[in-house]
């Protein structure tokens, strides 16, 4: 029996269909390759180019492979791109969902782990942020990723599904061998784009605001290594394989870092001075999100082994300073 992995050829996907290889199950990737990458996808996972909006592609997989569990990382990701086609976000993200969901009922694939995000709780009530706190997203992003946990509830209430939504911060990092790493096109993670510095794609990094209530002005972020994230879907699917509950979990570090902080570590990774220059605040920014995760360490056993923002930087530069052009 294999596990499908949706979204495959992207970057969190892609690290966690390493991390299953690696641990010796049988993957097949699926994925529309819109915004993922072929020469991503590892050489023993077996690869369909499919769209979860199209339900004859995705019957036909479900016909051919014996699949047991999913894990659904198939969904538009731009907080910015969200605000200005909101119509994009719901297609791709909760229709595509509605019709992944109604294919697996059919052909009887009862069990997945879905990829959400920290965007559904919006500005947070208080710092660490937990899994019982209000989910009131600022952004549409955040609204239909919320909008698809909720879908998952009542389908499993109507017929037997069974799932976990992980919430996670700020996804960073590369795999440690540098093989495969972060690549967007547009680029609009902070630590990709304060690399492009000192690989000498941009002249300097834009702080968007320094007039945050936090420390030092600019916005707190919990950063999350690619790795340790690939590994908690791989538990989590475990957890459900296991008769585990539907359930919901932050992951993160539970460490905030302010965007300066974030630039000095990479200033003292690469040697580069990496000029920044201060902004106006961009719209839908909270000041701080910051997870606690102690529930996905207690309930899935969940160990982040790259805590280290400077651990976490390097195995980013690794990765960009020697594929400055992604794939």
């Amino acid at each position: 029996m294999a596990i499908l992995v949706l979204g495959g050829a992207g970057y969190i996907g892609s690290h966690t269909v390493c991390e299953l290889i690696a641990a010796g199950r049988d993957v097949v990737v699926a994925d529309n390759l819109l915004t993922g990458f072929r020469e991503a996808v590892h050489p023993k996972a077996r690869f369909y180019q499919v769209d979860i909006r199209n339900k004859a592609e995705l019957d036909a997989l479900f016909e051919q492979e014996k699949i047991e569990g999913v894990i659904h990382f198939a969904a538009s990701s731009q907080v910015g791109e969200s605000m200005s086609n909101p119509l994009k976000y719901y297609d791709n993200n909760l229709c595509g969902t509605t019709v992944l969901l109604r294919s697996m009922v059919e052909h009887g694939v009862d069990k997945i782990v879905f990829s959400s995000t920290a965007a559904t709780y919006g500005e947070p009530e208080r710092i660490p942020i937990s899994e019982g706190d209000a989910t009131v997203p600022t952004n549409c992003y955040g609204e239909t990723k919320l909008a698809m946990e909720k879908l998952m509830s009542w389908t499993s209430r109507a017929h037997g599904l069974r799932y976990v939504a992980l919430r996670y911060f700020n996804a960073c990092g590369a795999h440690p061998d540098g093989h495969i790493g972060e690549a967007h096109n547009p680029e609009t993670h902070l630590i990709p784009l304060i690399l492009q510095v000192p690989n000498g794609q941009r002249a300097k990094i834009s702080i968007f605001g320094e007039d945050y209530p936090t420390k030092d002005g600019t916005c707190v972020r919990d950063y999350i290594h690619v790795n340790d994230l690939a590994q908690a879907h791989i538990l989590a699917l475990d957890y459900l394989m296991q008769g585990g509950e539907n359930n919901v979990f932050n992951l993160g570090n539970g460490v905030g870092f302010t965007v300066k902080e974030v630039i000095d570590v990479a200033r003292k990774v690469t040697g580069h001075p990496i000029p920044a220059e201060i902004c106006p605040r961009r719209a839908g920014d909270p000041a701080q999100l910051v997870a606690s995760s102690e529930k996905a360490r207690a309930v899935l056993g969940w160990k982040p082994q790259y805590a280290d923002l400077e651990t976490i930087v390097s195995t980013a530069w690794n990765w960009h300073k020697n594929h400055p052009n992604g794939y």
